[in-house]
């Protein structure tokens, strides 16, 4: 059974165009809830809203996307390459042979799924767990025969291998038959028949793909506009110009593809951070294991280099780990028994033996890898607006190189048919969208990945994008501005109470809580509190908690709860976050507890005011004294206190309402990830701040800072600039090109050469540029 959501890796598609027309017409299926592609790591997401209907939405999205490019390999993105292979099976006879195929193989044992597709011949077969694939597909050759007589299962990998050694060899065979005809005396008809082995040579696979695109209705690709540009040229007799556009898009798209790879393994080497294996120990012996073979409670060994495989507690050891993989921080950590240890951290002097409190899917690097592999599918507007642009686009370039070829000659008598109809092949040549597809969305994956090796983990480059609008930032105050390390400071009595007796019943109220507060009480109790003689426990949100203990009822909190519970108190003029306590209904006292300001908040307001930043807001829990404060500390503009966490969404509801109608501009809301849900989720920016926020926090937020630096905010904003301006750059650099190559080819100044060199050229530059952002730097002076 699967998911609600399952993701598809495409592996051997690179033509943009082609993901949108899979993409689109996946959207059309019943069923489907949700579609989207990541052309950068060539994954497909479909999300459903019948998990019923599973198999047959993925069984109707395999012949789509066979459909439409029928040489792709599709895989189970979840699966390893040991629980899933893919043969090409040849021999088929028909499409209910293939179904009883199908069938049977199902039923062998260790396979958990199979899937034959008739018209491509791939067979997908999926494992059970610790399956013998070498005896199930032993068997699998063998149950195929008995239905089909002449059926071949051949391994895909194997046979992709040798297609591409063909390719290659074709290619080589066709540059060498260029050469005689092009340099060798020959006579005509000769020298025409080895430009069309050339042609077939070099161009065979163009031609055919755009035959079956143009069979299945899909005009207007790059093959399409590559075949009638060059079959045209060879009507015109222009042999060697028509085989020369030809051979350089081959090798155009071969340069491009290589770019595009190299780009993704410079942007995954910055994000290197999966570990391979784990060290468990077995009896007296240390055994490797899969880090998904980890069980919560397991005792993991790790040496000094390792990566730690999940998260857990330290049992023993001590010494240093090296989190910049996943805060961008270069300062080893030190660590100790009792203290936690993150996933995707580097043991670098010492050995450790960590105890597992999370499973390898549920640790932080499975979810830093989650968050960055699923980024860039949240599109920005700029890359929506090129995806539709491009399907405008071509369609009206086609047009308008009939209207060159045919009107100036035939309505207007102005020259000859054959020249204008060449005029309009080179309109057709750099007619293809591609550089401007494919800069695109590289370019915000750049950023991304530039911003994850720096410890920002950006969820989408829509979100990328809207860091360049941001002008209004809304802070949370506790553990995001301040330390959120509190302290008892003072201890003030009442009624005849003593500081024992209001530490020692505050700390049984705050038993049950992990907030920094109620830890400081604990800790000043000094004492382990006995839960069990806590009779009953209530938490008024936003307020405060009651006890009932030791015949005792206990009331700490804050004045709202005070006054709630209609208590006579006296107020404190304390400048730090004051408990107060009664006993009984009775007025204890209160303890006052400080928190200290970050250093890096210090001249934070002044570099955000640089950035263009035009508001900075204060959203605290506590008291107006304590947080006007700290906003007058900062430099803040505006400090709201006194709030109940629900008070929080409507404060900040309050502040993007003002802003004036018709202003695009965003408000960023930051948070420690405690009791910051709902506000990150309402902003139109969310930003969370370390880690160690809990789950709902870190997936309502929008932009995860990995840990407690608030400069890495500056960070943010400058890569996002930086990728902008390239985006821009790559943009104003396709359109200008190929406007400059229209209008020169258009009035006969340009040929096919400089038209295929544009294209090719444009796309490569293109890509080139994109990989600036990855260059460690400054990301632009703001």
């Amino acid at each position: 059974m699967m998911e609600n959501k399952t993701e598809l890796l495409l592996e051997g598609l690179s033509c943009p165009n082609c993901f949108a027309k899979i993409e689109d017409e996946i959207k059309k299926l019943s069923d489907v809830k949700g579609v989207s592609i990541n052309f950068m790591e060539k994954t497909l997401s479909i999300e459903l809203n019948e998990i019923s209907r599973a198999d047959a939405v993925l069984k109707e999205a395999y012949q789509i996307i066979n459909h439409i490019e029928p040489d792709i390999i599709i895989k189970d993105k979840k699966l390893s390459k040991h629980e899933q292979k893919i043969f090409i099976a040849t021999g088929l006879c028909c499409e209910s042979c293939c179904v009883k195929v199908e069938k049977e193989l199902r039923q062998i044992d260790g396979v958990k799924s199979a899937m034959l597709d008739y018209a491509t011949g791939k067979l997908l077969l999926e494992f059970m767990p610790h399956a013998n694939s070498d005896r199930i597909i032993k068997e699998v050759r063998g149950t195929a025969k008995t239905i089909i007589e002449k059926i071949k299962i051949k391994d895909e990998e194997i046979t992709v291998k040798r297609q591409a050694l063909i390719y290659y060899i074709q290619i080589g065979i066709g540059v060498l038959l260029y050469a005689v005809a092009l340099f060798i005396p020959l006579k005509p008809e000769i020298r025409f028949v080895i430009f069309v082995l050339s042609f077939l040579c070099i161009g065979i696979h163009v031609l055919i793909a755009a035959i079956k695109n143009i069979v299945r209705g899909n005009f207007f690709d790059e093959n399409f506009l590559m075949t009638i540009a060059t079959i045209g040229a060879f009507v015109l007799h222009e042999y060697p110009e028509a085989v020369a556009v030809m051979l350089f898009y081959q090798i155009g798209e071969m340069l491009q593809e290589g770019a595009i790879s190299h780009s993704r393994s410079s942007i995954k080497s910055l994000l290197n951070i999966r570990p391979e294996y784990a060290n468990i120990m077995q009896g007296s012996d240390l055994v490797k294991i899969s880090p998904y073979e980890v069980n919560v409670g397991d005792v993991i060994v790790v040496k000094p280099g390792e990566k730690i495989p999940v998260d857990g507690i330290v049992e023993k050891g001590a010494g240093f780990i090296d989190t910049r993989a996943l805060t961008g921080e270069s300062v080893p950590q030190s660590i100790r028994p009792g203290e936690e240890v993150l996933s995707g951290s580097i043991v670098t002097n010492t050995v450790l033996s960590v105890k597992a409190t999370k499973t390898f899917s549920n640790s932080t690097v499975s979810k830093i890898m989650e968050l960055i592999e699923t980024s860039t599918s949240k599109k920005s507007k700029t890359e929506n607006f090129i995806t539709k642009f491009a399907k405008i686009y071509t369609p009206v370039v086609v047009f308008a190189a009939f209207l060159i070829a045919f009107v100036p000659p035939l309505l207007l008598n102005a020259g000859e048919l054959g020249e204008w109809v060449y005029k309009a092949l080179v309109f057709l040549v750099i007619s293809c969208p591609c550089a401007l597809v494919l800069s695109i969305p590289l370019g915000f994956f750049g950023g991304i990945g530039r911003a994850s090796k720096d410890g920002i983990l950006i969820k989408g480059s829509n979100y990328l994008e809207a860091l360049n609008q941001v002008d209004t930032i809304v802070f949370d105050k506790t553990g995001t501005l301040t330390k959120g390390t509190f302290k008892v400071e003072k201890i003030v009595t009442a009624n005849g109470f003593s500081k024992d007796d209001i530490v020692q019943y505050t700390a049984f109220a705050e038993a049950y809580s992990n907030h920094p507060i109620a830890l400081s009480i604990i800790s000043e109790y000094g004492h382990d509190v006995d839960k069990k003689l806590i009779e009953s426990f209530e938490e008024i949100s936003g307020m405060g908690i009651i006890v009932k203990t030791l015949d005792k009822t206990i009331v700490a909190g804050n004045e709202a709860l005070m006054k709630k519970e209609h208590i006579i108190y006296t107020p404190s003029k304390d400048a730090g976050t004051v408990v107060y306590c009664a006993i009984n209904g009775i007025f204890a006292g209160y303890i006052s507890i400080n928190d200290e300001i970050k250093e890096d908040a210090k001249n934070l307001v002044k570099q955000l005011k640089k950035a263009g930043i035009k508001k900075t807001v204060i959203l605290s829990g506590d008291n107006k004294e304590i947080a006007d404060y700290v906003g007058a500390q900062l430099g803040f503009d505006t400090v709201i206190a006194n709030l109940l966490p629900e008070d929080k969404v409507f404060a900040l509801e309050k502040i993007i309402s003002e802003k004036k109608i018709g202003n695009k501009n965003k408000v960023m809301f930051v948070g420690d990830g405690i009791n910051d849900a709902p506000v990150l989720a309402r902003a139109d920016i969310g930003v969370a701040m370390g880690l160690h926020g809990t789950d709902v926090a870190i997936e309502s937020a929008d932009i995860i800072i990995t840990n407690d630096n608030l400069e890495k905010l500056l960070d943010a904003f400058r890569i996002a600039k930086k990728t902008r301006n390239v985006v821009i750059q790559n943009i104003i650099l396709a359109f200008t090109v190929k406007a400059i190559v229209l209008i020169l080819g258009s009035g006969g100044l340009a040929t096919m050469w400089e038209a295929v060199f544009a294209d090719v050229g444009v796309a490569l530059l293109a890509v080139a540029n994109s990989l600036r952002i990855l260059k460690k730097g400054n990301g632009g002076k703001l």
